[in-house]
């Protein structure tokens, strides 16, 4: 399966649930890496009318255990933390994952969002725990 059929498999299969309601959308997945797209609603906006933390971090969470799970295995968030630095304007926010550590049961991500005009928004880490 080439990553275009792989996208489109895996945006069909997480058309569901929180990814589903919070807008999530996969653009580009490879080895151990992805970047995930989230449209900004009215839905994930705070009281101050930006995109709430909390939208931000279910992003960077999506991105990086999509990405732990790129290799076809079953992962789950062990730990995360999330760094968030400038408010999230526009319409769209973009999760761009990269894999620090690749273990047997355990794998570590780094995640940076970015809004449409390309700002630094939050960074993350992640780990996550192989269920499989």
């Amino acid at each position: 399966m080439n990553n275009k059929e792989l996208v489109d498999k895996m945006n069909k299969d997480m058309n569901n649930g929180f990814i589903l309601n919070n807008n999530y959308k996969l653009l580009e997945i490879n080895n151990n890496s992805c970047i995930v797209e989230g449209t900004i609603t009215e839905t994930s906006l705070n009281n101050f009318g930006i995109a709430h933390g909390g939208y931000i971090f279910g992003l960077a969470d999506t991105a990086a255990g999509i990405a732990a799970m790129s290799k076809g295995r079953k992962a789950v968030t062990l730990s995360s933390n999330i760094n968030y630095l400038k408010k999230a304007k526009g319409n769209r926010l973009i999760a761009k994952t990269l894999c620090l550590k690749e273990g047997k049961n355990i794998s570590n991500y780094e995640v940076s969002i970015y809004d449409e005009k390309d700002n630094l928004i939050a960074k993350a880490t992640m780990e996550y725990f192989y269920i499989d």
